[in-house]
């Protein structure tokens, strides 16, 4: 595949199934995230792989906190979240290590982090997975970062959905730049 072309044809699956990636694939997806653009090299991007037990702690975790801190929430909204992790074989967790620094400010460092996730979407697309991002009620949430026993200065941005794309094949349209691109000339 042309590089361009993997950039052109990405797109989140509506299902995702096994295989995952090996951890030799993961080695280097890890690596094209790592090539983001990253302000004063300050490597903000953490990233924390959930397969298998793994799935069942973090079911039960988005589980806890919903039944403790969403109010009135309904049995089937609680069995939903407790479901969420297994959409995929596996989950990337997306996390942005906040340092406090005089020229990167924390939403520039955050940038990164998203950079670095678009670059990990983009190395499954060329190894033929697939990804989603999600991010929802347990992304930016402070409880469930010290659930997973993350540092006070660390943030989760969302959560990568990670297989291999089964299922119907969702079409992508064709989008006319002219939509989105001005010229200031």
């Amino acid at each position: 595949m042309k590089e361009i072309d993997n950039i052109l044809t990405r797109n989140s699956p509506l299902q995702l199934c096994e295989p995952y990636p090996s951890d030799q694939q993961m080695d280097i997806i890890y690596k094209a995230a790592l090539r983001a653009p990253d302000h004063a090299w300050l490597r903000p991007s953490r990233f924390l792989q959930v397969t298998g037990d793994g799935l069942d702690k973090l079911s039960k975790i988005f589980y806890q906190y919903a039944k403790e801190n969403m109010g009135d929430i309904s049995e089937d909204k609680l069995i939903k979240y407790k479901k969420a992790p297994f959409r995929a074989p596996m989950i990337i967790i997306l996390i942005t290590n906040v340092t406090n620094h005089p020229s990167v400010p924390e939403h520039e460092q955050m940038f990164s982090t998203a950079a670095a996730a678009q670059n990990i979407l983009l190395a499954l697309h060329a190894f033929k997975f697939g990804g989603i991002w999600r991010t929802g009620k347990f992304a930016m949430n402070k409880d469930i970062e010290k659930s997973l026993g993350l540092a006070s200065n660390q943030k989760i941005l969302g959560f990568l959905y990670v297989g291999t794309p089964c299922g119907k094949v969702k079409k992508i349209p064709e989008i006319k730049t002219d939509d989105f691109v001005s010229k200031l000339q």
